[in-house]
């Protein structure tokens, strides 16, 4: 909070239906008040200049321009409130450019609402740093707020470099592969690439639909789920 206040949250996010869902995960965070949800960059103009704000949750996608056109006009205006990316977008060439326009945390889609709060608190203890640092330990500590946990650890068999060649095999493969396709390809197993892919599956980041054959059970087919380019 700020000054007692809860801090002041627009989400900017051309769907619908996760603008709504960002809103509840924001609101649901304690000293955060969202005071507006707008789907386009016009439409949050237009909001920031009768509403104040102290963080814009934004999609980098907008049906009218690019966010951060909307980040450099604001910040051309004289606005300084904090960004935090919530996109899809993964090209490090952007996450500098917003870097370098006060972007201060990156949320990649799809994310849980566990995901977005830790953003939040982290976002909330380096706003709460004031004064002047009595030397580098102190600075270090405030900006150190801002930095997302280690990845969370794979689950129990599943090891960090298989799970990358698995993850390239089936972006490369548009069409989607079986599960022992992956497997050749990786050189694993069939049941070892299985359960990467059915972990890929639980992160959203791959589907998987079954493939009927003549004969016998459907074999299921896994691709990779593609974001907005």
């Amino acid at each position: 909070m700020t000054g007692g206040r809860a801090l002041r949250v627009l989400v900017v996010e051309d769907d619908p239906v996760a603008a709504d869902a960002h809103a509840l995960y924001a609101g649901r965070v304690p000293g955060f008040q969202v005071v507006g949800v707008v789907h386009t960059r016009a439409s949050a103009l237009r909001l920031l200049e009768r509403t104040p704000v102290d963080l814009i949750l934004l999609d980098l996608y907008l049906p009218d321009g690019h966010g951060l056109r909307l980040l450099r006009t604001l910040r051309a205006g004289g606005h300084r409130a904090d960004v935090i990316a919530v996109t899809s977008a993964r090209d490090l060439e952007v996450v500098r450019e917003g870097v370098s326009l006060g972007v201060v945390q990156y949320v990649l889609k799809p994310f849980t609402f566990a995901t977005l709060r830790d953003r939040l608190t982290r976002y909330t203890d380096f706003r709460a740093a004031a004064g002047e640092a009595s030397g580098q330990d102190e600075v270090d500590r405030a900006l150190a707020a801002l930095r997302a946990p280690q990845p969370a650890a794979l689950p129990k068999g599943l090891s960090p470099p298989t799970l990358a060649a698995v993850t390239r095999s089936l972006r490369e493969a548009p069409d989607g592969l079986t599960a022992a396709e992956v497997g050749a390809a990786v050189g694993v197993s069939r049941i070892t690439a299985r359960r990467y892919l059915e972990h890929l599956v639980t992160a959203g980041r791959a589907e998987r639909t079954p493939q009927y054959g003549q004969i016998g059970r459907p074999e299921l087919q896994y691709r990779w789920v593609t974001t907005r380019p």
